[in-house]
């Protein structure tokens, strides 16, 4: 009777894998540790919650501490990249392994609360498959970031042929749905949150406010945010080139225009029109142009030559998810599962 009456409880409530892809995160885990346990033990919604670690190739004790922590809880579980194949994905290498009824995805340095998952749990509950949590405040977050981040999703917004969540992260409360849409995806060079913009499905923004790092220093330098950009717009439009198109149109109707005006001034002054430096500034600015529209099209290029390589987009050396009893099934699609057997060889 029991057995019966704890089948039912379970068939009545939903299963809610939290998605953690981390990378040199030995300081923050701890602390996420004892969070994440007190989200569980806290929780009186009818939620069962699993945790998955996705490591991203960690160079410090990120592997022992997540490899310690799941032995003693059977509801948490971890994939061990075999190198650093980047954030976007790590996460997809998780995404592609949950077979639940919800995935939140959240960063292991703590500025997205663990707290918030049951709220956000609410409006999933009321029929909502994609709660985005939208920053309302960036604590420890310069004015550059910020301003270059609104800027950017600004111009995202305006160019995309989908419409693009503002400020938002990658913190999000995703249904079955929506993973099942995000598991046939195969694109090599990935940007979450555009895809979850594309494939739809019935949205719903929560406001919070994002807390400074627990510890450590954040993995996202200039250089690395400029790239996940420039991933964002290739990925979302093509208004890249359609932009060097008109430039080349117009360049060639002002150049045009401006023949005909030497020309008519030369028949009717009879007079050469001096220009070694306009020629030489419309030279430099027709080199430009056509230098900038090679570097626009060889982006859509390399990309194409990326994805049709067929490399898979991780390769997972350790895990605990084919052999242990869960609601993460053992799926690869996406990845190749190194052979410790076959190394040995």
């Amino acid at each position: 009777m029991q057995a019966t009456r704890k089948t039912q409880a379970e068939r009545a409530s939903r299963s809610l894998t939290v998605l953690v892809p981390c990378w040199n995160e030995e300081e923050s885990l701890p602390r996420l540790f004892e969070r994440l346990d007190g989200l569980r033990r806290n929780e009186t919604r009818p939620i069962r919650y699993s945790f998955l670690f996705v490591d991203d190739g960690s160079k410090d004790s990120s592997q022992s501490l997540i490899r310690a922590y799941a032995a003693t809880r059977p509801y948490a579980h971890y994939m061990f990249l075999s190198r650093n194949f980047g954030k976007e994905q790590a996460m997809f290498a998780g995404i592609e392994h949950v077979n639940t009824d919800g995935l939140v995805i959240i960063d292991a340095d703590l500025q997205d609360p663990p707290e918030l998952i049951g709220q956000m749990a609410d409006l999933w509950m009321q029929g909502y498959e994609d709660v985005y949590a939208r920053r309302r405040s960036r604590q420890g977050e310069g004015w550059f970031k910020k301003a270059s981040s609104h800027a950017y999703y600004a111009l995202l917004q305006k160019i995309a042929s989908v419409e693009v969540q503002q400020d938002t992260g990658d913190f999000c409360l995703l249904d079955r749905k929506c993973v099942q849409a995000l598991q046939q995806l195969r694109e090599s060079e990935r940007n979450a949150k555009a895809l979850f913009s594309w494939i739809g499905f019935r949205k719903i923004e929560f406001l919070y406010d994002r807390d400074v790092r627990a510890a450590g220093k954040t993995k996202w330098g200039f250089a690395k945010l400029c790239r996940l950009a420039l991933d964002g717009i290739t990925s979302f439009t093509t208004a890249p080139l359609r932009i060097a198109t008109w430039l080349g149109v117009g360049v060639s109707l002002a150049s045009a225009a401006y023949a005909v005006a030497i020309a008519v001034k030369r028949l009717t002054t009879g007079i050469d029109v001096p220009g070694y430096a306009s020629t030489m500034v419309v030279i430099l600015l027709l080199g430009g142009i056509q230098l900038l529209s090679l570097g626009i099209m060889g982006e859509y290029i390399a990309r194409i030559f990326n994805q049709t390589k067929g490399r898979p987009n991780y390769l997972i050396e350790e895990d605990d998810i084919g052999t242990s009893q869960s609601s993460l099934p053992h799926r690869v699609q996406g990845a190749q599962r190194i052979s410790h057997d076959a190394q040995t060889q």
